[in-house]
């Protein structure tokens, strides 16, 4: 829904955007770090734009393979 110039879109805490978008705050932490879900930091707390991030939903980049694990050695098994 785009918003109207008059009209101030608030930013949402870990909770509320965990709600949002379905899944347990831990996995906010961990996309936040792995997948680069777009927040920020506001002293201690991590803030969101519900756009922003339905946003990064849309295009596909919450499905994209960690980074973590894109930069990890893979074992070898023996």
């Amino acid at each position: 829904m785009p918003l109207n110039n008059n009209i101030r879109e608030r930013w949402l805490s870990v909770a509320e955007i965990a709600v949002h978008l379905g899944v347990n705050p831990d996995t906010i932490y961990k996309w936040i770090e792995r997948k680069r879900l777009p927040a920020h930091k506001v002293g201690r707390l991590w803030k969101f734009m519900i756009t922003v991030v339905d946003e990064w939903v849309r295009v596909g980049t919450a499905g994209e393979p960690d980074q973590e694990r894109l930069h990890r050695p893979r074992q070898s098994r023996m």
